[in-house]
């Protein structure tokens, strides 16, 4: 269980930056001057993508830990 953890661990803290836009997306925020909106739209992107992931490993994380004391007694 602790190298469950530590590679959970791990894996949040080595991240790498990501460009998460479509393409038409990309190409009419490319032609504004600053790029302050595109980086907002990216990371709407970015939020809207992750939200589904975390849901889903948090109910998994309940799941397998009722069927964990389950099978402990």
């Amino acid at each position: 269980m602790k190298k469950i953890i530590l590679l959970a661990i791990l894996v949040l803290l080595v991240s790498t930056p990501v460009e998460a836009q479509c393409a038409m997306c990309r190409a009419v925020l490319e032609t504004e001057e600053g790029q302050s909106t595109a980086k907002g739209v990216n990371d709407g992107i970015v939020y809207l993508m992750a939200v589904p992931y975390i849901l889903v490993g948090g109910i998994g994380f309940f799941i397998y830990r009722k069927f964990s004391k389950k099978t402990a007694k």
